[in-house]
């Protein structure tokens, strides 16, 4: 049975950027909400080699049908050539928050 909300994890390359995304993600209704995080240290490979960079994660919650959406609006707004855009589902959750999730997308 495939999700019917998603978390999607957004890692931005500043508190900057990391809003510009959830504002505009929230003005076109495609997700019911965000929680931006501040101060993360990613590390990861890049180009062949380790590399390290402080970000803001950004988590959106929305439903699953408005992840190809989010995707196109994230990568338009997104300073990185490849951002993070990784889909987790929701397999459950208290039932009158997801019912408010829905009614918000």
């Amino acid at each position: 049975m495939a999700a019917k909300f998603v978390a999607v994890l957004v890692a931005c390359s500043s508190g900057r950027e990391a809003r510009a995304v959830v504002d505009s993600l929230l003005k076109k209704r495609l997700i019911a909400c965000a929680n931006i995080l501040g101060g993360v240290e990613s590390k990861f490979w890049w180009k062949g080699k380790i590399d390290s960079s402080k970000e803001s994660l950004v988590i959106l919650k929305t439903a699953a049908r408005h992840f190809g959406a989010v995707e196109k609006e994230v990568k338009r707004l997104h300073s990185y050539e490849v951002p993070e855009i990784i889909a987790l589902p929701i397999a459950a959750g208290n039932k009158a928050y997801l019912g408010w999730m829905e009614k918000e997308v």
